[in-house]
């Protein structure tokens, strides 16, 4: 589960707001490599590709394929029909059979089928459905696809935020005719879980068109009627989608035919208004008008299938007519088709003049399928014998029903704001219509009236209990549905995790792993829960950012803290879960917060979520993996992942990923098995980089060694959180010159021979670099000359010109205490500088002796 209870300081300056708001406006734009859903929108096609697209250019910035949008094979003969499928919405639409019909509506579609089913038609024909439910998991900035999850899929996943889930439910639908006891046909229908975007709660300010034949994609400004972008996509357009609060809204949009499309693109590119005035001239002699658009069936192929949409066309656009008859529209000449037995299918275009063979019956014309704009069909009469269930929402007619005015009256697409819309006869003939768009005009108009008002008011609060929060004021979610308000708990700032019926024993655990740890500073603390009828709700310390932040974030306010001091709260934090033989299985910077300054203004970093800890029974060390495999891709241990564990996991799962914490936050961003693509498998194969390190500098050899014993892949060679705390990675110039001394003190009187001394002068060569007086300044070479010989090659002589120049540091030439810096600080990274391993050798070498008291400072004792 991932989560963040992140507070940010307050400004409070409007210019501070207004310039924020821009520098964020520019990220979103191409200011920077992270892309937010948010400004995204979602487009899907016939070809079952989900395009994610910016909102501002329209460029494409990832393609994610799956099925294909409907899948429905057409086979039309004088003894039963063929079917035709809307990928928008599923509706059916039926041609010929024994009745010799053209095409016809039914009245109903695949989804309401499938939830209906088993169900019988009035003219004996069985359906059969099935529903099959699939989230995706994708990664927003790039669009791979992380997982699956499905009824059939079994596996246990925790995904690193942010990821985007989108729904996809796929519709088959079987149809068995009882008269002929035969299969009909059968069909296939996907659709994305997405409610419709709420326009009226969240203004947007475009609009979208989309070409019935092909991919074509336009979109206007809605206020200003400019063209704002044109995309063209591989396969037409099935729907728009948009990403808020955290999920995919269907974004409305309108279906035009390819050539009413361009027209109106072009005419609105050579315009001059503020609004789309779009013109269009018939023939020389007629003038420019404006553009009446008429509702169509479009008949559409694609390489797999045919389907029928709804469409809109102006009068240049040829419509084959409802009947037995195909007469020619008025317009210019162009190049006629004459049907023929050869012919499975043709295309139309503007003004084509559609004949028939002489002699043709009116059975063979009912049978032939044009490819293009068909007048709007009638409803089949053909009824359901068991009804809908309640609960389901019927889709009505996309299209207008035909009133008894021409056809050819139609609705303007975007007017003056001081001209009257002209609806087509169909809307206004139906009193009940009439009714229904007053009110929704009058609400509309309510709405823009008291938008500003309504917007200025402070949110509804929520109270359960001692607990307070707003909805509005989101600061994260996590998995399972959880959310995470800003809230007030007795008058303090909280934030709120609220938490989902169905995961009530995981809050439980977590409650009660909270209650027993939060006792440390470097512990996010617990404050109380509450419950109401929907949900539970947790109230823990509020944050201000999460160390992800820290590492990533430029603008971040904390990110002057020194980041060693960091991680040793982190490990403090760590080594106290685990003094309770608690494991946190899911440590990653996301779950690492910086809390808000404290009385001393002192900044800590504590662990967060416990959704996936796990409490130990006392006496054991390891835990089960019969409930899934824990934490967060690229951070989980190889041990949690590979198939024939030598044992249980243990507590060194949380070691592994603090090692993987560690690198990323010293290498500012890097991780050690690499990027996200190739991470995990990287982890299972032991392949890591370090690179950042740097072999000549003694913070990055320090350093390295401590992470390569963190992430090793035997998980009983690391360091425990204790052992970690007491590396010398965390010590203080002090600290390390204590430490040399107490070393020098400590050998001083050892034989040469000894088993200390041997281990210290083993491999020492790489350490003092063959000869240490070589690599001093000179002031310092003079001064050791004085007193007594030192060896070059000797690591405990190097030691020994340490302690004693530290003693009578105060006793030194002016020259030589320059040279050295001030002590501590200075001193000590005189000699480390020139000899980068110095520390660490010597603190692996005298590790034989740290069951003695000098030594408890720096060395762990089980």
């Amino acid at each position: 589960m991932t989560s963040s209870f992140l507070e940010t300081p307050p400004f409070n300056t409007a210019a501070v707001c207004e310039i924020v708001f821009y520098w964020f406006l520019f990220q979103c734009e191409g200011g920077s490599s992270v892309t937010l859903p948010e400004s995204l929108l979602f487009v899907s096609t016939l070809d079952g590709s989900l395009h994610a697209v910016s909102k501002q250019t329209g460029d494409i910035k990832w393609t994610l394929k799956e099925g294909v949008c409907i899948c429905m094979h057409l086979s039309v003969s004088s003894r039963r029909p063929g079917f035709l499928p809307d990928p928008n919405d599923g509706s059916l639409y039926v041609l010929g059979g024994k009745r010799k019909e053209g095409l016809m509506k039914l009245p109903f579609t695949i989804p309401e089928l499938v939830q209906s089913s088993p169900c019988r038609s009035s003219d004996g024909v069985l359906y059969t459905g099935k529903k099959q439910d699939t989230w995706f998991v994708v990664d927003p900035q790039t669009g791979e696809k992380q997982t699956s999850l499905s009824t059939s899929s079994s596996d246990s996943i925790c995904p690193s935020a942010p990821l985007l889930f989108i729904g996809r439910t796929e519709y088959m639908i079987t149809m068995y005719d009882t008269k002929t006891q035969e299969l009909r046909w059968n069909a296939t229908y996907n659709d994305y879980s997405a409610p419709l975007y709420d326009d009226k709660k969240y203004e947007y300010k475009m609009s979208h068109f989309a070409s019935s034949g092909d991919g074509l994609v336009v979109t206007v400004d809605r206020d200003s009627g400019e063209v704002l972008w044109m995309q063209k996509f591989d396969s037409p357009v099935a729907g728009f989608y948009l990403w808020s609060q955290d999920s995919l809204r269907r974004a409305p949009h309108l279906t035009v035919s390819t050539e009413t499309l361009r027209y109106l693109t072009f005419t609105a590119e050579n315009t001059q208004s503020h609004t789309m005035k779009w013109t269009y001239q018939f023939t020389k002699e007629n003038h420019s008008t404006k553009t009446q658009l008429v509702p169509t069936l479009y008949v559409g192929k694609t390489d797999s299938h045919l389907y029928a949409s709804t469409s809109l066309v102006h009068q240049g656009v040829a419509i084959v007519p409802k009947g037995l008859t195909l007469a020619r529209i008025d317009g210019p000449i162009t190049a006629g088709v004459t049907m023929g037995n050869g012919q499975p299918e043709c295309e139309i275009t503007p003004s084509t003049d559609v004949k028939y063979p002489p002699g043709s019956s009116s059975s063979l014309q009912n049978q032939w399928l044009l490819i293009g704009h068909h007048e709007v069909p009638p409803s089949a009469h053909t009824t359901m014998l068991r009804d809908f269930p309640e609960n389901l929402q019927r889709s009505g007619d996309v299209i207008p029903p035909q009133g008894s005015g021409s056809s050819f009256r139609s609705l303007p697409l975007v007017t003056k704001p001081s001209t009257s819309p002209v609806l087509p006869d169909s809307l206004t003939s139906d009193p009940m219509t009439v009714l229904v768009m007053t009110l929704l005009l009058g609400a509309w108009i309510a709405f823009l009236l008291t938008h500003k008002r309504v917007c200025s008011e402070q949110p509804d609060v929520v109270e359960v209990g001692k607990i307070s929060f707003s909805p509005a004021e989101v600061l994260g979610h996590g998995t399972e549905g959880t959310f995470v308000f800003r809230g007030h708990f007795d008058s303090r700032r909280v934030a709120v995790k609220r938490i989902l019926p169905e995961c009530v024993e995981f809050a439980e655990r977590e409650v009660q792993l909270l209650r027993e740890s939060d006792e440390h500073p470097n512990v996010i603390r617990y404050f109380c829960t509450e419950r109401d009828r929907q949900f539970t709700y947790i109230a823990i310390e509020l944050c201000a950012a999460t160390l992800q932040q820290y590492v990533e974030d430029p603008s971040c306010p904390y990110s002057d803290l020194n980041p060693v001091s960091l991680l040793d709260q982190t490990m403090c934090g760590l080594n106290h879960l685990h003094s309770l033989n608690i494991v946190h299985r899911d440590l990653k910077p996301r779950n690492i917060l910086l809390s808000l300054p404290g009385a001393l203004g002192r900044v800590r970093a504590v662990i967060s979520d416990f959704g996936l800890c796990k409490k130990l029974p006392d006496g054991r060390h390891s835990f089960s993996l019969r409930s899934g495999i824990p934490g967060t891709e690229g951070w989980i241990a190889p041990e949690l992942l590979i198939n024939a564990p030598k044992g249980n996991p243990t507590s060194a799962v949380d070691i592994f990923s603090a090692g993987c914490v560690f690198y990323y936050v010293t290498s500012k961003g890097q991780h050690p098995f690499g990027d996200t693509l190739r991470r995990q498998a990287n982890i299972l194969s032991g392949i890591y980089n370090l690179d950042h390190f740097m072999e000549d500098i003694h913070e990055d050899v320090i350093g390295r060694d401590l992470i390569e014993r963190m992430i090793s892949a035997e998980p009983e060679t690391r360091p425990s959180a204790a052992s970690i705390l007491k590396h010398p990675f965390f010590w203080s110039p002090e600290k390390q010159l204590q430490f040399f001394q107490d070393v020098s003190d400590r050998i001083e009187k050892e034989p040469a021979d000894s088993a200390i001394v041997a281990r210290l002068e083993n491999s020492g060569r790489s350490v003092v670099r063959t000869n240490w007086r070589m690599h001093i300044s000179a002031p310092l070479q003079a001064d050791l000359r004085k007193f007594r010989t030192y060896k070059g090659n000797s690591v405990r002589d190097l030691l020994r010109a340490l302690r004693n120049k530290k003693h009578h540091y105060h006793e030194l030439p002016p020259e030589v205490q320059t040279a050295l810096g001030e002590v501590p600080d200075g001193f000590v990274a005189y000699f480390t500088s020139r000899f980068p391993r110095l520390l660490l050798h010597t603190h692996s070498a005298l590790s034989i002796c740290a069951p003695e008291r000098l030594f408890h400072p720096y060395y762990h004792h089980p």
